[in-house]
C-alpha cells in the first residue's frame, strides 16, 4: 500500500513550491498540486527530485493521497481563488478534516470562512506565513488562527518548518480564533511597511544631505546592523546599497523611484480608521508609496518649484549618529502602534491575544524579525497588560536618551526640503501621546459653536455633556452627544 501524505499543498508558485521543499526536507511526506500538470512534472523532475513529495493536478487525487484527518494548505491568491478552492475541496472532504489558507487573505474573509467550514463539519486555519523566498524554504514565522480544534493536528507540521532562534525557540504558536491569524499577518505586514519606510528616509537624508555614496551608506548600515538597530531589513539594505550593476556602478542608482504594494499596509491603515487607533506612521507610510507612485506629476513639479539649497554645515558623523538614533526612536513608535492596534482587535473580536508571544513569533523567519523584538517579548512578559510600548520602563529610557537626536533630524529635514513623512509622523505621535492638554478643547468648542455637539468640562464629571447658546440665538437644544 502506497504511503499517505502527512499534508497536501496546492499552488506552487514561490511561496508554495518552498514550504513544499521545507516540508519535505524536515521528513514529512507532501502532496503537491498545481492546476497544470506541466507545472507539477517541472517540479518533481527539478527541485523535487528524490524528495519525499508526490505531485498531482488533480483535487480529487490530492485528498485521497493524504493521512487522517487530512490536511490540505492553500498557498493561492487572496479574494476570490480561495472561496473557489474551498468549494471544490468541500465535496472532496469527510468530517474533521483540515483546510489551510495559508495566503495573504484579508482576516474579515478568515472570519466569513472559518464559520462557512466549520458549519459544513469541517475544520479551517487561517494563517500568516512571512519570510518570503528564503523563509518559507528555510523557516518562516508562522501565525495560525481559526479553528482551535485543528490545531493539534498542524502543530507538528508548523512548528517543525518554522524558523527558530538562537535559544531553540520556534517562531510559530497559536495566535487565536477565526481570523486572529491573519490579522496579526496584517499587522506586521503593516509594521514591514513602516520599517522600510523609515529606511529609505535615513536613506535619503544621507544621500541627499549629507551627499554621501552609495559605498559610504552601505558602510553605515552594515555599522548599524550590529547595534540596537540590528535587523533583517537593516541587513539587506547594507547588501542593496553595496551591489554594482554590470557597469560597476550602484545598482540603486538606476532602480526608479516609484513604488508598489500588495494592500496589507493599506488594510492596516483602514483597520486603524475603523478601531479609531491612531496608526500615523504606518499610514504615512503606505501614503508614502502612493506619492512615489506619481512620478510623472512630480517630474512636473520639481520643475515648477525652485529646489531648496542643501545648506549642511554641522558634524557629518554626529548628525548619521543622530539619523540612527531618529530611526531607532521612530521604529519603537511603529511597533507601539501596531500593538495598540491589535489590543483593539482583540477587544472587538474577543481574541485573547498574547503579545509577548507575538513578538517571538516574529524573531525569526518573517521580513521584520530583528533583535529589537525580544524587548518587545520582555515588556509584555513584565506587563501582559501594558497599554502602550512607549510606557514600558526599557522602551522609556530609550526614548528619553535619543529624542533630541530625533529632533535634530526633523527640523534639518525640513530645512532643507527633505521629506520624512513617516518620521516626522512618528514624533508628532510622540508628542501628542505624550502632552497633558492638546488644543482639542478649541476643537470641542467648534463643533458646539456649529452644531450642538455639546463638550465636557474639566470641573464636572467625564461622561457628563454640556452646550452653550455660543450665538444666543441658538437656544437650549443640542445635538446628541456620540463618536464614530
Amino acid at each position: 500500500m502506497e504511503k499517505l501524505s502527512d499534508i497536501g499543498l496546492t499552488g506552487l508558485a514561490v511561496m508554495g513550491e518552498n514550504l513544499v521543499l521545507n516540508m519535505a526536507s524536515k521528513g514529512f511526506q507532501v502532496t503537491a498540486h498545481a492546476r497544470q500538470q506541466s507545472r507539477v512534472d517541472e517540479f518533481l523532475n527539478t527541485r523535487a527530485k528524490g524528495l519525499p513529495i508526490i505531485g498531482t493536478s488533480d483535487l480529487k487525487t490530492l485528498v485521497a493521497s493524504l493521512k487522517k484527518p487530512r490536511k490540505v494548505m492553500m498557498m493561492i491568491k487572496a479574494g476570490d481563488p480561495v472561496d473557489q478552492v474551498i468549494e471544490q475541496l468541500l465535496p472532496l472532504l469527510e468530517p474533521g478534516d483540515i483546510i489551510i489558507d495559508g495566503g495573504n487573505s484579508h482576516y474579515p474573509d478568515t472570519i466569513r470562512r472559518t464559520k462557512y467550514v466549520e458549519s459544513k463539519g469541517f475544520l479551517y486555519i487561517g494563517t500568516g506565513v512571512s519570510g518570503g523566498e528564503e523563509g518559507a524554504l528555510l523557516g518562516p514565522s508562522i501565525m495560525p488562527g481559526g479553528s482551535k480544534a485543528a490545531w493539534p493536528t498542524v502543530k507538528p507540521i508548523f512548528q517543525g518548518i518554522a524558523a527558530k532562534v538562537a535559544d531553540g525557540s520556534v517562531c510559530c504558536d497559536w495566535v487565536g480564533e477565526d481570523g486572529a491569524g491573519h490579522f496579526v499577518k496584517m499587522v506586521h505586514n503593516g509594521i514591514e511597511y513602516g520599517d522600510i519606510q523609515l529606511i529609505t528616509e535615513a536613506y535619503h537624508l544621507m544621500r541627499n544631505v549629507l551627499g554621501m555614496s552609495a559605498d559610504e551608506m552601505a558602510d553605515v548600515f552594515k555599522t548599524w546592523n550590529k547595534t540596537e538597530l540590528d535587523s533583517y531589513l537593516i541587513e539587506i539594505t547594507g547588501e542593496i546599497l553595496s551591489h554594482k550593476d554590470e557597469d560597476g556602478h550602484p545598482l540603486i542608482d538606476k532602480i526608479l523611484d516609484t513604488a508598489g504594494q500588495k494592500g496589507t499596509g493599506k488594510w492596516t491603515a483602514v483597520q486603524s480608521l475603523e478601531d479609531a487607533v491612531p496608526l500615523t506612521l504606518i499610514t504615512e507610510a503606505v501614503y508614502a508609496r502612493f506619492i512615489s507612485a506619481m512620478k510623472d506629476e512630480r517630474l512636473v513639479a520639481s520643475k515648477a518649484y525652485k529646489a531648496v539649497p542643501i545648506r549642511f554645515k554641522g558634524d557629518k558623523k554626529a548628525f548619521i549618529e543622530d539619523i540612527r538614533k531618529a530611526l531607532y526612536a521612530a521604529k519603537i513608535v511603529s511597533y507601539a502602534q501596531g500593538y495598540a492596534l491589535m489590543r483593539a482587535a482583540a477587544k472587538s473580536n474577543n481574541w485573547n491575544l498574547n503579545y509577548g508571544g507575538i513578538a517571538l513569533m516574529w524573531r525569526g523567519g518573517c521580513i521584520i524579525r530583528s533583535v529589537f523584538l525580544g524587548k518587545i517579548k520582555d515588556a509584555f512578559d513584565q506587563n501582559p497588560e501594558l497599554s502602550n510600548l512607549l510606557l514600558d520602563p526599557y522602551f522609556k529610557d530609550i526614548m528619553e536618551n535619543m529624542t533630541q537626536a530625533w529632533r535634530n533630524v526633523i527640523s534639518t529635514a525640513v530645512l532643507n526640503g527633505i521629506p520624512t513623512p513617516a518620521m516626522s509622523a512618528a514624533l508628532n505621535y510622540f508628542d501628542s501621546y505624550r502632552t497633558e492638554k492638546l488644543p482639542a478643547n478649541l476643537l470641542q468648542a467648534q463643533r458646539d459653536f456649529f452644531g450642538a455637539h455639546t463638550y465636557e468640562r474639566t470641573d464636572k464629571p467625564r461622561g457628563e455633556f454640556f452646550h452653550t447658546n455660543w450665538t444666543g440665538r441658538g437656544g437650549k437644544t443640542s445635538s446628541t452627544t456620540y463618536n464614530v
